[in-house]
């Protein structure tokens, strides 16, 4: 990134949605473990206790610290997503590259990426989850097929407008095969709608494992994960509504800086 490129982003909102980003990522990864036995131990007798200076969130119908649960679920959440995208991210790129090399390939991979992509994301997550089952390890490679299509459709799109650019032309006259062409000189410049592509699938991938969990098709209790906090506070959201409210604004807020910083990425 160019010192002017930067000085724009840091001016923009791209760069509030970092600081929150940064935030709940180190919040997550840092607080989450040193709270990790109050966000599993029960304790009956503090249970549906309000914000407190001794429970910062208050504490959940088991008596379970609410923050510590909430940063555990965002570690779960947060990991994921990025892991998703990641997956999603290289299985993308290697339909995307091959797929411009080989027209009877392209028209195979596509294709089959045009009948993923004609189903819901959620309502194919739901339906892969079913019949594989939940648990993390599911949900990582159910997620990641189901964010790979419309990844792949952008590199592919990416791909086609790079590869008819001058440069490109004269490479391929001093030369250059196939390989060299994609991974020298097309890869480095389909990176930046690509990682604009990963925030986006970073948010829904946590949106759709919130979604699962809620209906108790993703991550299990007492494995917490914002989902699965939304569904366990919402039987007595009108009684101890901090069960709803904490993780709700938590969740929303990381989705938004994600969507901020994406924002900022692709101006």
């Amino acid at each position: 990134m160019s010192e002017t490129a930067f000085k724009k982003f840091r001016a923009g909102p791209g760069f509030a949605g970092f600081i929150v980003v940064a935030l709940s990522l180190g919040l997550s990864l840092i607080g989450a473990p040193i709270l990790e036995e109050a966000a599993y131990r029960i304790d009956m007798a503090q249970r549906l206790r309000p914000p407190s200076p001794e429970h910062w969130f208050g504490t959940d119908s088991l008596g379970r610290d609410l923050l510590a649960r909430v940063l555990a679920g965002g570690r779960m959440s947060l990991g994921l997503g990025f892991s998703v995208g990641v997956l999603s991210s290289i299985l993308a790129l290697l339909i995307g590259l091959y797929g411009c090399v080989n027209r009877i390939l392209e028209a195979l991979l596509f294709g089959f990426c045009d009948a993923l992509r004609s189903i819901p994301a959620l309502l194919l997550a739901i339906a892969l989850v079913t019949a594989l089952g939940g648990g993390a390890f599911r949900l990582f490679i159910v997620l990641g097929l189901c964010s790979t299509p419309v990844m792949a459709r952008l590199v592919r799109s990416a791909v086609l407008v790079v590869r008819e650019q001058p440069y490109i032309q004269v490479a391929r006259l001093q030369g250059a095969g196939p390989g060299r062409l994609l991974f020298c000189h097309i890869l480095p410049n389909i990176l930046s709608p690509l990682t604009v592509q990963f925030c986006f699938t970073c948010t829904q991938t946590m949106l759709i494992e919130a979604a699962l969990s809620f209906l108790g098709a993703g991550i299990q209790a007492p494995r917490p994960s914002w989902g699965n906090i939304l569904q366990e506070g919402q039987t007595v959201m009108f009684s101890a509504p901090w069960l709803i409210l904490f993780p709700g604004l938590y969740m929303a807020l990381t989705i938004l800086g994600i969507n901020l910083l994406a924002g900022g990425l692709r101006r």
